[in-house]
């Protein structure tokens, strides 16, 4: 069973037992969250789709950790003109472990 979710502005495909980075939550580690925002749920060919949630769908997960991406490098030019801007950027994430999906 896999289950399309909603956090951080962005979407995810999950099922249970994978470990999935999203953007930060504010949880301390070990905690166990629940997320409602449950897009789709499948099970092998059926697929529930929802308008936009599916309604009673949830997602367990346990978070695993806090951390920083990789550097993203961001380098601005303009040729001829003496112009040069380099900046750097590190996001924040939190690692779930994905527990169950409940439809």
């Amino acid at each position: 069973m896999y289950a399309v979710i909603k956090t951080g502005g962005k979407q995810y495909k999950v099922a249970a037992g994978e470990k999935i980075k999203v953007e930060q939550i504010a949880a301390d580690v070990g905690q166990e969250i629940v997320i409602d925002q449950v897009l789709a749920v499948g099970n092998g060919g059926e697929l529930k789709v929802g308008t936009p949630l599916v309604a009673g769908a949830t997602v367990k997960a346990t978070v695993v950790s806090h951390g920083r991406h990789d550097k993203v490098r961001i380098f601005k030019m303009r040729r001829r003109k003496h112009y040069q801007k380099r900046q750097g950027h590190r996001q924040n994430y939190t690692e779930l472990q994905i527990g169950s999906v409940n439809a």
